[in-house]
């Protein structure tokens, strides 16, 4: 019947009405609720009441201004009018304090146009509404995340490995970011330093009197046993420096767990055997080496012994194999150097190029090197009392074991490796870098060391046998650099440093004496100082 039509459309009308939608609960009677409870208890403010009064008196004040009457008739009048709550605050409106307010004493236009008005509340009212707003907003947030597909489980891996990248690219900037600033620092340091040194030593722009020469031109007896103050405080800073990376790293080192021994093995392996690949083969085989390094140190992975390696395989990766990429490149010097002076200049130029990509490997080889071998700051340890010999002859670079020092014929060849790498590392620089970048340790730190060795007391063996190796290597590089000042520099060598090492070396230890005079007479004579052996040419970087 048609009659029949329209109350069906009537009911499917209803059903769809707001009043249709809403859930009824035959068993509240069985719950004890208490319908008629807003018409019989007192008026009461709501645990959510706070919330309702900061939204809605900044839009009670745009419609209403407030009379200039007290505080508790204000409030009474505002409860008896209608007023303005928003219809779904956002996450920061519902759970964050209520947004401050404009210069004009109002909202920003965001939150205004969000708002809708309704009539204030009974308690319970204020406390559905509360709970309704709350309700959606959480089942807005659960919308966004319940049931993650396949699709959004790759997408979401893919985001955090992107902030483990973001993370990691962050840590080198800002550990790049204070390693530059303590190389300003040093740099500062070795200014004040060249300045004093330089009232006693040659340098570019005056002549200043020679270092064992005093007032008068008299020759000074009391040259210095110890190094300067400012040296031994930078001295210091890279020990300290290198054993707070030991400590950084000591859990890994010190872990018992098969899988972090296994990562600490296969990180040691990736740093150290490539420095060992190290040679003159071809410039290109020298430039996979080193990109394999500077990745390696950059969190990319890299192929060693078959598998594939990164320092993010553990969070404390990164500082160990800086701590024992510097250890590896020192040891070259000690080792192959010692036994191969030619091979100084292919591992000097990596490490150059590391360093100046990677400031912290830097220092650290600084601090590894000064260690192995003390001349290289320059400092000649002293002996203290109560200090064990074993201790003492360590602490002077000689090995000791069961209680045997090794001989002076391999003390000298080591330290003379050691040497020949430093003097190396100072004057090249890697050629596919910044050019306009300077060199992180470059010759003004030889000329330092230069000036130094020579306002120092000589050893005997020693100091021959190094000034030797040093002059031979970058000699040629200091002459270009410093041109006439370098040459008083060696007539002052010649002529007043010459007769306090022959006083000091005995008969059986002159062959280090004559063979660094000879070569320094042979460069007065020509007024030439060689290219070395082994030097990088440009042909070498095309092969």
């Amino acid at each position: 019947m048609p009659s029949e039509g329209r109350c069906w459309e009537t009911l499917k009308a209803l059903r769809s009405s707001d009043k249709g939608r809403l859930c009824y609960y035959r068993d509240w009677l069985l719950r004890r609720e208490d319908v008629l409870e807003e018409c019989m208890s007192l008026p009461k403010l709501s645990s959510y009441s706070g919330w309702v009064v900061e939204h809605v008196l900044p839009h009670m004040q745009e419609n209403q201004p407030l009379s200039e009457t007290s505080p508790s008739s204000t409030s009474a009048s505002a409860l008896d009018q209608p007023s303005f709550v928003p219809k779904s605050p956002d996450a920061s409106s519902a759970f964050s304090p209520a947004s401050p307010a404009t210069p004009n004493g109002t909202k920003g236009k965001d939150e205004s146009q969000h708002t809708e008005s309704m009539v204030l509340q009974s308690s319970r009212g204020i406390k559905v509404e509360g709970c309704v707003r709350m309700y959606e907003l959480v089942h807005r947030m659960k919308g966004t995340s319940s049931y993650p597909t396949a699709e959004s489980q790759a997408e979401a891996e893919r985001a955090l490995r992107e902030m483990r990248d973001l993370l990691m690219n962050l840590g080198q900037e800002i550990t790049r970011a204070c390693e530059d600033k303590r190389r300003q620092d040093e740099e500062e340091a070795q200014v004040k330093l060249q300045e004093a040194q330089m009232q006693q030593g040659p340098e570019a722009h005056k002549e200043p009197p020679a270092p064992s020469q005093g007032p008068g031109g008299k020759q000074n007896e009391d040259l210095q046993v110890k190094v300067q103050d400012i040296t031994m405080q930078w001295y210091q800073q890279l020990q300290d420096a290198s054993m707070q990376c030991v400590l950084t790293f000591e859990g890994l080192t010190n872990s018992k767990d098969s899988q972090a021994k296994k990562i600490k093995m296969d990180l040691q392996k990736a740093a150290t055997i490539p420095v060992s690949q190290i040679s003159t083969i071809a410039g290109s085989k020298l430039k996979e080496i080193f990109d394999k390094i500077h990745s390696l140190l950059s969190g990319k992975p890299v192929q060693s012994g078959g598998r594939s390696v990164s320092v993010t395989l553990n969070p404390q990766g990164l500082d160990f194999v800086q701590y024992k990429l510097a250890e590896k490149f020192v040891k070259q010097g000690e080792e192959e150097v010692a036994s191969h002076h030619e091979a100084a200049f292919p591992i000097a130029v990596v490490a150059s190029g590391i360093w100046e990509l990677h400031p912290r490997v830097g220092d650290l080889i600084l601090a590894h090197l000064h260690k192995k071998c003390p001349y290289s700051v320059p400092f000649y340890p002293t002996f203290k009392e109560g200090m064990a010999l074993e201790d003492y002859q360590r602490m002077l670079g000689y090995q000791v074991k069961d209680s045997k020092v090794e001989q002076q014929d391999n003390f000298l060849k080591r330290m003379s490796g050691m040497i020949r790498l430093y003097a190396a590392i100072i004057q090249l620089r890697w050629p596919y870098g910044n050019r306009q970048e300077i060199h992180p340790h470059g010759l003004n730190h030889g000329w330092r060391w230069l000036a130094q060795i020579l306002n120092m007391e000589p050893l005997s063996d020693v100091t021959a046998t190094l000034l030797f190796d040093f002059l031979e290597v970058c000699g040629n590089a200091l002459m270009k650099q410093y041109q006439v000042q370098f040459w008083k520099m060696l007539i002052l060598i010649k002529e007043d440093y010459f007769p306090r090492i022959e006083a000091i070396t005995s008969s059986g230890q002159m062959g280090s004496f004559i063979r660094l005079k000879q070569f320094l007479e042979k460069c007065l004579q020509h007024k030439d100082i060689p290219v070395p052996k082994g030097f990088l040419t440009s042909s070498f970087w095309r092969s």
